[in-house]
């Protein structure tokens, strides 16, 4: 069942992207309002620094090459503005609470894309955790992007 609410996802294509290109390059800025619950996703060739505040508590991510394939690779800072140990310990079961619906929102607001792109679906999803504390300095591997599927229908007549 899908989590993502599509009314609340807003998703702006940077200069030099468009709706199914490039692969390479390609880069994700989410970031949300604690207020409204919206989420904001920029798709760029870059990341949206304008979109990042000291919180960083926001999900970056990027298209690469892993292993001869295709993958996308997720950022997120564990540590935050506060520091220590227990902050870091409730904003890694945060981010780890919230990733399901983030890679969601990635999906599907950049679903013309992977339309484009079929074999995208099934590249894996490579997420950093970044932390100074050793027990949240992670590498994980989270799937693959049809693992997000919410299966919601878009506006192009298609169904996922």
């Amino acid at each position: 069942m899908a989590r993502l609410n599509p009314e609340k996802l807003y998703v702006d294509f940077a200069p030099g992207v468009t709706r199914t290109d490039p692969i390479m390059g390609r880069s994700y800025t989410l970031t949300h309002s604690d207020t409204t619950g919206d989420l904001f996703l920029t798709v760029g060739l870059v990341f949206d620094y304008s979109k990042i505040t000291s919180m960083r508590d926001e999900v970056l991510g990027r298209w690469n090459i892993y292993y001869n394939q295709y993958a996308c690779y997720i950022y997120l800072y564990v540590d935050g503005e506060m520091g220590g140990a227990a902050a870091s310990a409730a904003r890694n079961m945060i981010f780890r609470r919230e990733l399901p619906l983030a890679l969601e929102a990635i999906r599907y607001g950049d679903r013309e894309f992977f339309y484009a792109h079929p074999t995208l679906n099934n590249a894996p999803i490579i997420v950093y955790f970044f932390s100074a504390f050793p027990q949240y300095n992670k590498v994980e591997n989270w799937g693959v992007f049809a693992d997000y599927d919410g299966v919601i229908p878009d506006d192009s007549g298609y169904e996922e």
